[in-house]
């Protein structure tokens, strides 16, 4: 069975099968794309907060890339306007992101700092960019058009006000989602549908380079990115292909952190029980039970952590 794909009264399109586009394609993408294109960061600023800024030699890209400064690492960072702009692109949402943004400001603001050759202690004041976050998401969980992180929600202290705060403005970039800022920037907008047609013709589909390659086919033809395709196509490719192998080694990461996580767990109550004056077959039929283990796998286990 065949399924189409029929984005903004485009092209129709059959194929087959269908299989989950991985993670990390869609974040190095969205860097490459803006940051190549500063005519479209503009644009997207200029979105995001209602601005008519016109020339993009204004901008200052302040990402950062050396090893000296880098413990986390967002994807595009720029000065504008006295703002310092920090964009993050992710597909899978994490409540986290606020405290990632503090640490991604102070070592913007240690850059910034010691490249202006100034000194901490000194007796005048360091002026500094106002920082704003902002996070584009596009995972497969429905999430609001937009919404607000805080970092004073991980805080364990509610009741009295904290004097640090700092907020991320986190925006639903799926297709369909946003219309008005997909309008005014129309970089994201064929972004958002290019991840689209992807998820579209991957899914189910075993060959992931002649997915790919027919899913950027597909969008030359209907103009979705269309400049950046013609151009660097094979680049774009390159790129999916190998964060696919990427994204498959982090998968195994994490389904072997599960295993030794339950390894550590199954350990932990074989000595709790063992403690507690419980029996060698009652700590056997409850291994058994709760891990869903076999008579023979739940004997072999207990004995191996049995003091």
């Amino acid at each position: 069975m065949t399924k189409g794909y029929a984005g903004k009264g485009r092209k129709f399109w059959r194929f087959g099968r269908r299989e989950r586009v991985q993670r990390n394609v869609k974040d190095r993408l969205f860097r490459f794309l803006f940051e190549e294109d500063r005519e479209a960061l503009l644009q997207l600023y200029n979105a995001l907060n209602d601005t008519d800024y016109r020339d993009a030699s204004q901008l200052e890209i302040v990402t950062i890339e050396s090893a000296v400064y880098v413990v986390m690492k967002n994807d595009l960072a720029f000065v504008l306007a006295g703002t310092l702009n920090m964009y993050e692109h992710q597909s899978t949402y994490s409540p986290n992101l606020p405290v990632r943004f503090l640490i991604y400001l102070a070592q913007e603001y240690q850059m910034i700092i010691e490249r202006a050759q100034v000194s901490l202690y000194g007796n005048g004041l360091i002026t500094l960019p106002a920082p704003r976050c902002v996070v584009f998401y596009n995972g497969k969980k429905d999430a609001p058009e937009r919404q607000t992180l805080r970092l004073s929600d991980a805080f364990t202290e509610k009741r009295h006000k904290s004097d640090v705060e700092l907020t991320v403005q986190m925006y639903n970039i799926n297709y369909g989602h946003n219309k008005d800022l997909m309008e005014k920037c129309g970089r994201l907008g064929e972004y958002s549908e290019f991840v689209n047609v992807l998820r579209h013709f991957s899914d189910g589909r075993n060959d992931r380079r002649a997915a790919f390659s027919e899913a950027v086919d597909y969008c030359i033809e209907n103009g979705i990115l269309e400049d950046v395709l013609r151009k660097k196509r094979s680049h774009v490719l390159g790129m999916i292909l190998e964060e696919f192998d990427v994204e498959k080694y982090e998968r195994t990461l994490r389904k072997e952190g599960r295993e030794e996580g339950r390894e550590e767990g199954i350990r932990c109550v074989v000595e709790i029980l063992q403690e507690t004056g419980q029996t060698k077959r009652f700590v056997i039929d409850k291994i058994a039970e709760k891990y869903a283990l076999s008579q023979a796998e739940a004997e072999e286990t207990t004995k191996r952590y049995w003091k």
